[in-house]
């Protein structure tokens, strides 16, 4: 039987109606961390609008985990309780509500993007950031001061992202996603442009790997049987050097967080350093990176799912993607923010009506 993007996905025993994904997108409009009506709304279109699973953005684990003083969290259970009803809302309207568990690392400590992006002074509320190493990231102007994780630090971290996944579970979400891509902490460990330690968590590939390892390991030992857990990677740093982390890494590691605990692998690329050099950014641009872990995923026979991102925006794209099994599913995130009922006009488009069911209230437009 061949797959189609509007084909069930089933992980463990959770069921998603589809293969089309709210990629997380920074909204940076949660004063305190705390979710507001903004991602009720923002995230209840996306259900409404016919996405098998909806993820909220990246979503910070502990205080100095936020990328500027704006992000979402779930470092508290207040912060747990204020996200319960997205899930909830989600959920009501058929997708699968899932949650990006996140560690800004080095890039911690900024202003939001519309307001320059450059770090926040430690005397106007921005704060000391961590990282594998003492090496902040570099920037045109001020870097902030970066605090080497120590051994202690490196257990705190683990704990944390098991409290948040712990937390994320009681207010309703069905899939947590361990974010390790775009240049935050766990990136960094991973990757030799960041992390020149030479204790157990740095110098081979093995070190460089084991705190996501052991963070993957961490939230599945919290998480429901029956539920899945995504792990989000950087395929490549984009930077043609010897010491970096590139695509051949990231398929030797998929089986690795199969073993772990992990479900699916989401396969994004970039964010380590400005010094990297993107080279197109065109339709599917990431798609190759996905084929090449998917491919040695199959060969190695681990048990884990691949998703792809990346410059994707037709009904027709997004299904052949699926339907020659270059990708289990397929993660957007521009698309739906230029129309967040994407599904539902993507399934008239391919034939597939019944295949996704338009909200009653919306029904009067749905069409013959």
């Amino acid at each position: 039987m061949v797959e189609t993007l509007f084909s069930p996905l089933t992980l463990r025993r959770t069921e998603l109606p589809n293969r089309v994904m709210v990629s997380p997108m920074c909204q940076y409009s949660s004063p305190d961390g705390l979710a507001t009506d903004w991602h009720l709304v923002h995230l209840g279109s996306r259900a409404v609008g016919g996405a098998g699973l909806v993820m909220a953005e990246a979503t910070a684990v502990t205080p100095e985990g936020r990328i500027t003083p704006y992000d979402l969290g779930i470092w508290s259970d207040e912060h747990a309780d204020a996200l319960a009803p997205v899930a909830d809302f989600v959920r009501s309207q058929g997708s699968v509500p899932a949650i990006q568990l996140a560690h800004a690392g080095r890039k911690a400590s900024t202003h939001r993007p519309w307001e320059g992006g450059d770090p926040v002074p430690l005397d106007s509320g921005g704060w000391e950031t961590i990282a594998p190493s003492a090496k902040p990231y570099p920037r045109d102007g001020d870097e902030h001061p970066t605090r080497r994780l120590d051994r202690d630090g490196i257990e705190e971290t683990v704990a944390a992202f098991a409290d948040a996944a712990g937390r994320a579970l009681e207010a309703g979400f069905e899939v947590a996603e361990v974010h390790a891509a775009h240049g935050y902490l766990l990136h960094e460990f991973l990757s030799p442009v960041a992390n020149d330690r030479t204790d157990e968590y740095g110098g081979s590939f093995e070190n460089r790997t084991r705190l996501l390892r052991e963070v993957t390991g961490a939230v599945r030992s919290v998480w429901p049987d029956d539920k899945p857990v995504f792990v989000r990677i950087s395929a490549t740093d984009w930077i043609d050097d010897e010491e970096s982390w590139d695509v051949e890494q990231s398929a030797r590691l998929a089986p690795l967080l199969a073993d772990a605990g992990a479900d699916l692998v989401d396969v994004s690329s970039g964010g380590i350093s400005p010094a990297q050099e993107v080279p197109h950014a065109g339709p599917g641009y990431q798609l190759p990176y996905a084929e090449t872990i998917r491919e040695h995923v199959v060969d190695e026979n681990a048990d884990i799912a691949v998703g792809t991102v990346g410059g994707i925006t037709s009904p027709e794209q997004a299904d052949e993607i699926v339907r020659n099994d270059r990708a289990d599913a397929v993660l957007m995130a521009r698309e739906f923010l230029r129309s967040p009922y994407w599904p539902l006009h993507a399934a008239h488009e391919l034939g597939e009506d019944d295949a996704v069911e338009w909200p009653v209230q919306y029904g009067r437009v749905a069409p013959e």
